[in-house]
């Protein structure tokens, strides 16, 4: 296996130990069933159970499970870059170079940014010998010049010379050792990133929020308390509408996910959106048994038709 490939695994594998503690307090939860058509009785997953399904999966190589189960991610959360690298990952291991391909594509079409999916389709069209692995590749190149804030180089070094040997017809590099794997994940546990996110956003430290919420996505994959925290710090930072794509990616996976509801309800009235915000209200008041924080938080804003205090 490929140094770039191991250090992805290895990041996804860390922190995998708190993930199920996190899902279970997620705070929200699904529909409940019962009368429905048969068009709507398709099986349901919990993105995030099955995320953790297929890192464990990974860790033992059995790659054809992990393909099974990052598949029903991209099912149950198809907007969610973290699945389809996941599934690219695990379709690459199997050497299903066209399964990781179409993966990759898809990553790379929701964030085209996003290094390892960028280095991970460039290796799928090299080893299917497609003429467009040379753009990606220069791509690859281009931004080792302007590897800044976000991007490792050491990653981005092993992808280059990984498409490059693809290209070549050569053999695979050596795969990186577990022990240093473990050292550098060692501090990108998602229970750790987790809570530092939040910690930083009560500091209002948003630009630092970001980086520790995409590293507890690496750890628990699209789960909606920490795609309803991205959400929050990204308006925090005006960018309404990055913000509202987290959002209603956590509302798609917990339709009733109190702290999503109430967030969404609060960027509607930051829109002059009030109708829209007291259907938001309405939904948490409908979802809360007796008033919750929640509620009464969103309920202050509608009144005060802006954040109360400001």
């Amino acid at each position: 296996m490929s140094l770039y490939k191991s250090l992805l695994i290895a990041g996804l594998i860390a922190g995998l130990s708190t993930a199920s503690a996190l899902a279970a307090g997620g705070g929200g939860g699904g529909v409940g069933g019962g009368g429905e058509m048969p068009s709507a009785s398709a099986p349901r997953y919990d993105p995030a159970e099955e995320y953790a399904k297929a890192v464990k999966a990974l860790q033992a190589r059995d790659y054809k499970t992990a393909a099974r189960a990052a598949g029903n991610v991209t099912t149950a959360a198809p907007k969610n870059l973290d699945g389809w690298r996941l599934l690219g990952i695990a379709q690459a291991g199997a050497e299903n170079w066209k399964g990781a391909r179409r993966a990759y594509e898809r990553a790379v079409k929701l964030a085209p940014d996003d290094l390892p999916s960028r280095g991970g389709l460039a290796l799928s069209l090299a080893n299917l010998k497609d003429p467009k692995a040379q753009a990606e590749l220069d791509w690859l190149k281009a931004r080792s010049g302007s590897c800044g804030a976000g991007c490792d180089p050491a990653m981005l070094k092993a992808m280059t010379a990984d498409v490059e040997r693809a290209m070549a017809g050569a053999a695979p590099g050596p795969r990186a050792s577990r022990t240093s794997d473990a050292l550098i994940f060692a501090s990108d546990r998602g229970d750790h990133a987790y809570g530092a996110a939040v910690s930083l956003i009560n500091e209002r430290r948003y630009d630092e929020a970001l980086a520790s919420l995409e590293k507890a996505r690496l750890a628990f994959g699209p789960h909606p308390d920490v795609l309803t925290y991205q959400g929050y710090t990204w308006r925090k930072l005006g960018e309404l509408e990055k913000a509202e794509a987290y959002y209603r990616q956590a509302l798609a996976i917990a339709p009733n996910h109190l702290g999503a509801t109430e967030y969404y309800g609060e960027l509607k009235v930051e829109r002059g959106d009030l109708a829209g915000a007291r259907l938001m209200l309405a939904k948490l008041d409908l979802n809360c048994a007796f008033a919750c924080a929640e509620a009464e938080e969103l309920r202050r804003w509608i009144d005060a038709g802006g954040e109360p205090g400001r």
